[in-house]
């Protein structure tokens, strides 16, 4: 097979007309001739770090969509399905993902549960991370999330980090906001990524001190504008990521957006284009292509340099994705599930207070990190509840993995006028997170959950939606346009009750991921993950 057109080789940044032979998956010979063709041909994409659980599709459904805007390669956390389902949720997603041509690259979740605040469905302790780790497929330890155990020298947390180095494999970072010596301590042990840098100057020391920095634009947490200034200087340590991408914004794209936004602002393409197709394969070691003879024949052509349009992807040379049709086959699987908890009372969801002040979580829209804000209180008949007039809505995480007392807060900025929404994709546990207008809402609403074991829904005055997520309690079993098509239904009808946050589900998910900061609600209560402690709701 020969491939034609405008040779884009970003390694030695020159773009020449010529001819690429494919032989046996791999490029054969690259000849520099006057051909015809106005294409470019270039290596593939590659999102440097991503939970595939975020889209809410199996491996084999994501790589559906993924290669329609020429990615070719994640590099892929399972520590959602992990806290779920353990290890074997981890061989359950490498199985399903090895059905298809795409070339996901998943790690070893080094933090499940992700701290020892909250209820998981399972736990992987360094034995575990032993046995993930002498797996070939398992290609890096996954985001150490638990700075503190890093900090206080914790073994356990030590110890997997050891397994990764006997493995000769990277350790990805989590460290949001860390800096200065503490930030020093934790780049010692050997982590040598960070995805959570919020500021320019928390990006600048993070890679003064040798840490490959990734610029993150998922559906949720968006860094780009705050770092991609730092490219012109330090491309070669940086990285483009989504994180967690839902399913209706991939099907609108993926890291051809960041490429095309980037270069939108200014920046060099070859530049860019080396932080989309090249870092990701050096530092991982990935077996992904780089448009070099020998290499695999991992590569897209697109329309143009500038909008990132693709109309073919290839991978190992096999024609996956060409103008419009995604080639990528359907895959077969058993749906496994945790889940395992009663439905409610509305009594459970009733928290009775005198309190004049209450300690509540502010959602910052497209950010993780949240503030702690001091407000005052609504009591009827003993009964603090939510107040629409100023925004202060209950909210509340019920285990999903046995049966549990819920864990009740207040938070500002979902701006719901009535009902309820819920989802049982909780980062990091996945227990039920629920915000509503009333305990009655709040309560139709988490018993939605429980009866289909898993989803997202909303509650409104006049009817209820819910999207089941029968795989772990967290995936659909659908295709991606019919679970693209659902969420946003769902997520059109919580905006249609009142909500202002860019994406409403998204936000809730992680308004339990107690290891960004600062106010956080685990179904184990209220959690300020500034300093890693448990916090009262009512303030003295």
């Amino acid at each position: 097979m020969i491939l034609r057109g405008n040779i884009v080789d970003i390694l030695n940044r020159r773009i020449f007309k010529g001819e690429i032979t494919i032989e046996n998956g791999k490029i054969s010979s690259v000849v520099e001739n006057d051909c015809s063709e106005e294409h470019f041909i270039l290596p593939g994409f590659i999102d440097a770090h991503i939970h595939i659980e975020s889209s809410m599709l199996m491996p084999s459904e994501f790589a559906k969509v993924a290669v329609k805007h020429g990615t070719v390669a994640t590099v892929s956390d399972p520590h959602e399905i992990a806290n779920v389902l353990g290890v074997k949720g981890v061989e359950f997603m490498i199985e399903n993902g090895k059905q298809t041509p795409f070339k996901f690259n998943f790690g070893a979740p080094s933090c499940v549960p992700a701290t020892s605040f909250e209820s998981a469905g399972a736990i992987i302790d360094s034995n575990g991370i032993k046995q993930l780790l002498a797996n070939p497929d398992i290609k890096y330890l996954a985001e150490m999330m638990n700075y503190p155990g890093v900090l206080f020298g914790d073994k356990e947390v030590l110890n997997k980090i050891e397994w990764a180095k006997h493995f000769n494999k990277p350790i990805d970072g989590h460290a949001p906001g860390l800096r200065g010596e503490d930030l020093s301590k934790y780049i010692s042990v050997g982590i040598s990524t960070d995805h959570e840098c919020f500021t320019y100057e928390e990006g600048l020391e993070k890679l003064q001190k040798d840490m490959k920095v990734l610029i993150r634009q998922g559906s949720a947490a968006k860094n780009f504008n705050a770092l991609v200034n730092l490219i012109d200087d330090h491309y070669e340590n940086m990285m483009f990521c989504s994180d967690d991408k839902h399913p209706d914004d991939l099907l609108l794209g993926h890291i051809n957006q960041h490429c095309a936004r980037a270069v939108a602002n200014g920046k060099d393409v070859f530049k860019v284009l080396q932080m989309a197709c090249i870092n990701p394969i050096k530092h991982y070691n990935l077996n992904v292509g780089m448009l070099r003879v020998g290499d695999y024949a991992d590569c897209v052509i697109l329309k143009d340099m500038q909008e990132f349009k693709t109309l073919q992807t290839y991978i190992n040379g096999e024609l996956v994705y060409d103008n419009g049709v995604s080639n990528i086959k359907d895959v077969q699987f058993e749906n496994l599930n945790n889940f395992n908890t009663n439905e409610k009372n509305v009594s459970d969801f009733r928290m009775e207070s005198s309190t004049e002040k209450i300690r509540v979580i502010e959602c910052l829209d497209g950010e993780l990190i949240t503030n702690e804000v001091i407000d005052s209180s609504t009591i009827i008949n003993g009964n603090l509840v939510s107040n629409t007039e100023t925004d202060i809505l209950k909210v509340v995480v019920v285990n999903r993995y046995k049966d549990e007392k819920p864990a009740i807060g207040f938070i500002k900025n979902f701006g719901l006028k009535e009902g309820a929404i819920a989802s049982s994709v909780g980062h990091d546990s996945h227990n039920i997170i629920c915000v509503g207008v009333s305990d009655e809402s709040i309560c139709e609403a988490v018993n939605l959950i429980i009866k289909e074991k898993g989803g997202i829904c909303a509650i409104s005055n006049k009817n209820s939606k819910v999207m089941p997520l029968p795989v772990a309690g967290i995936i659909s079993d659908k295709d991606a346009g019919t679970i693209g098509k659902q969420y946003h239904e769902l997520d059109m009808m919580a905006k249609s009750m009142g909500s202002k946050l860019n994406a409403p589900y998204m936000s809730l998910s992680f308004m339990a991921l107690l290891v960004i900061p600062s106010l956080k609600l685990s179904d184990k209560g209220l959690f300020n993950g500034s300093d890693f402690t448990f916090t009262s709701l009512e303030v003295s």
